[in-house]
């Protein structure tokens, strides 16, 4: 679902006039939700293909009780936007977070990178309220992944990325075979991937788009150090990451391999592909393929 600026702007009017006269702008991308820069440091952000209104209800509840704890910026929501005849679904004004997508740009401070996505995990990944959501789609242990591993591997062409799919299969399998997370709850992301994290000045700036968010495994974001981080931040990232058993950095590396798999099915066009897909996220599924079977 598309949206004009003037119904943006109507909503804004209708539900929080004191906002409507700001600047409105467009912010190229987005795939569940569309945004619209609100001035310089708010933004809309409307439901568009969400169907559910789960995850900005989500971020509405948590992210205010997470963020003041955290040390990269986030989004946080500052007004709340009602479904209506105008507009059926969703929308919340957020804080706008500075710096570009990674999707878009390129890390060239590799090891701060590291550094930095390390400390801001170590300070995400604590014990959530009993009352924090669980798992869903996002954050079950591989061996229930399996399904959405396979649809991944079959739909994309692995003889572009130059890898066999047997070295994939043999990542999945080793992270599908370990135990299940035997520590607490902690809070996770998980859907960390380039779109979803922006940088500025050669590193990462700020992180965004909370909506899949859960308390659960934190092997699921520890999959970010191969699909963020240039070749050999993955090992710097879990030195300062601190004690993580082996198993759950097998299937950190399993999920991550299924991750690039998603992006590189985002990037294809034509009827394999995925709807509103991104071409340009195909060749970045392919390079961090390449780091995940590299291993650390």
């Amino acid at each position: 679902m598309d949206v004009s600026e003037v119904l943006v702007r109507d909503l804004l009017r209708e539900q929080h006039p004191d906002l409507a006269d700001r600047p409105l702008r467009e912010v190229p991308g987005g795939w569940g939700n569309q945004m619209w820069r609100l001035g310089d440091d708010l933004v809309v952000r409307l439901q568009r293909r969400d169907d559910s209104p789960d995850p900005q209800l989500k971020e509405r509840r948590w992210l205010p009780v997470l963020a003041p704890r955290l040390p990269l910026p986030i989004p946080a929501p500052v007004r709340d936007g009602r479904p209506s005849a105008r507009f059926p679904k969703m929308w919340t004004v957020m804080t706008w977070v500075d710096g570009t997508p990674l999707d878009h740009a390129t890390i060239d401070r590799g090891d701060h990178a590291a550094d930095t996505l390390a400390v801001f995990l170590r300070a995400l990944h604590v014990e959530a309220p009993a009352e924090a959501p669980g798992a869903s789609d996002f954050g079950t242990h591989p061996a229930r992944s399996r399904a959405g591993f396979e649809h991944f591997l079959a739909a994309v062409d692995l003889g572009v990325a130059g890898v066999a799919e047997d070295d994939v299969r043999a990542v999945w399998d080793a992270a599908a075979a370990t135990p299940a997370w035997p520590g607490p709850r902690v809070w996770v992301h998980g859907d960390l991937h380039p779109a979803n994290v922006v940088v500025a000045g050669g590193t990462l700036a700020g992180i965004v788009d909370f909506g899949a968010l859960f308390a659960g495994d934190p092997a699921w974001d520890l999959a970010a150090a191969w699909l963020l981080l240039p070749e050999g931040g993955a090992a710097r990232f879990f030195e300062g990451y601190g004690r993580v058993d082996d198993a759950t950095v097998r299937r950190a590396r399993g999920l991550a391999a299924m991750k690039c798999l998603f992006l590189m099915l985002m990037g294809r066009n034509g009827d394999r592909g995925l709807p509103g897909g991104k071409p340009h996220w195909g060749p970045l599924g392919r390079s961090a393929l390449a780091r995940v079977l590299k291993g650390l």
